[in-house]
């Protein structure tokens, strides 16, 4: 199959597939993955220990059912999570393990053989890319003059994504009918919610291992188009943004896109899509950054996350010590600002102060006063007093990074 990925297919074409998904090194090599990323069981209750448990009976048994075509997945449990900043929640589906399995072993066939013709401009999802490498790529642009940007906003991709069409994208490389068969079960899986089942009509699921492949698939034909007329796209997911040296252009390509979303079947958000200019205040989110007049700093998003969960952390009820409570808060912080060190310092320094008023209200409340931390606890409690002790700074750890990426 490698030597083939390199040299092509007769008829350009793959035919027999159905043996490698189901083999068992690869089902092997998709529990270790499925493990890897953990999660939550599905509506059979099986975690993934439970499956572990009995693991070569239970891949003997998977490899058998797809090579004969008895497999059938179970339906997904779909529970709400809220959306980071925001009141609103969004779906989140959870297969059972033994379906991510067979999901997961599905994507590692069927990912080598389109990826080879994804267009460069997508990022998301994707061997040896990431958001930092978006985002790098909308640094050089907006550098080189392309401010003007059309801020895309796909509405409820996910959810919406026509099946029919997604499978003969699918279609154009594989004609593995047993392939296809999986697919289209996995497409038509029936959901549990609030304990009643029912068929989704359209898209892929949230949290299902393959949607976010296919979901790239169906988008590929527009990040082509786009790069053949000259359009600079950067693209993660259903998240883009096409950088423009003028706004006439930057209302063409918007023009464009309108109307491949339209013959896709798709729609774009008529008040979150828009065109802006990032040399003026207001500026655009992507990926969790703010783009503005020539700066870039954690969106309102990103930030309200954070805080939920420091605020989880530094309850003034909190019975952990202070000590235990800063080693917690220290893994957050460092996760977070490694994707986020690219920030303007101003970011940081009210971050700073904001979790050092946290702290110092634990310790006003545990010497029995009410409220948040006052003037006159900066003085009982000193900023150094929190460095001893071994708090994350922001902008003591910006400082170094710039300090770093000098030498």
């Amino acid at each position: 199959m490698l030597t083939a990925l390199e040299t092509g297919v007769q008829g350009g074409k793959w035919y027999s597939l159905i043996d490698k998904v189901s083999s068992l090194s690869n089902l092997r090599s998709s529990f270790a993955q499925v493990r890897r990323n953990r999660g939550s069981a599905g509506v059979d209750r099986v975690t993934i220990g439970k499956f572990g448990e009995r693991l070569e009976e239970n891949l003997q048994a998977l490899s058998v059912a797809l090579r004969d075509g008895t497999y059938r997945p179970q339906a997904i449990r779909r529970v709400w999570i809220p959306k980071p900043g925001s009141r609103e929640k969004r779906p989140l589906g959870i297969p059972t393990v033994r379906d991510r399995v067979v999901q997961t072993a599905l994507r590692n066939v069927l990912e080598p053989i389109f990826e080879r013709d994804f267009a460069a401009q997508s990022y998301g999802f994707r061997p040896r890319r990431g958001a930092k490498d978006a985002l790098r790529r909308v640094v050089e642009l907006l550098d080189a003059g392309f401010v003007y940007v059309v801020d895309a906003d796909l509405q409820s991709y996910y959810d919406t994504i026509p099946r029919r069409a997604l499978l003969e994208r699918v279609k154009s490389k594989v004609a593995d009918g047993k392939v296809l068969a999986l697919l289209e079960e996995y497409l038509g899986q029936e959901v549990l919610e609030n304990a009643k089942y029912w068929t989704p009509e359209q898209g892929t699921p949230q949290g299902a291992v393959i949607s976010p492949l296919l979901s790239n698939l169906y988008l590929d034909p527009l990040d082509h188009q786009m790069a053949q007329r000259g359009y600079e796209m950067v693209r993660y997911a259903d998240d883009f943004v096409i950088l423009c040296r003028s706004e006439s252009e930057a209302q063409k390509a918007l023009v464009e896109i309108e109307a491949w979303t339209t013959v896709a079947g798709l729609r774009l958000h008529p008040v979150k899509t828009r065109i802006v200019d990032a040399t003026q205040p207001g500026g655009f989110d992507f990926l969790g950054y703010h783009f503005e007049r020539g700066y870039r700093w954690p969106s309102p998003k990103s930030l309200g996350k954070l805080k939920d969960k420091i605020r989880a952390k530094t309850s003034r009820t909190s019975g952990h010590s202070l000590e235990r409570i800063i080693s917690d808060l220290r893994r957050t912080q460092r996760g977070w600002f490694e994707y986020f060190k690219h920030s303007h310092w101003t970011a940081f320094r009210n971050l700073d102060r904001w979790i050092r008023m946290r702290l110092r209200s634990i310790l006003r409340r545990r010497q029995g006063r009410k409220g948040r931390a006052l003037g006159k606890d900066h003085h009982r409690w000193p900023n150094a007093f929190f460095a001893e002790l071994g708090l994350f700074s922001f902008i003591a750890a910006h400082a170094q990074a710039r300090q770093s990426s000098r030498r």
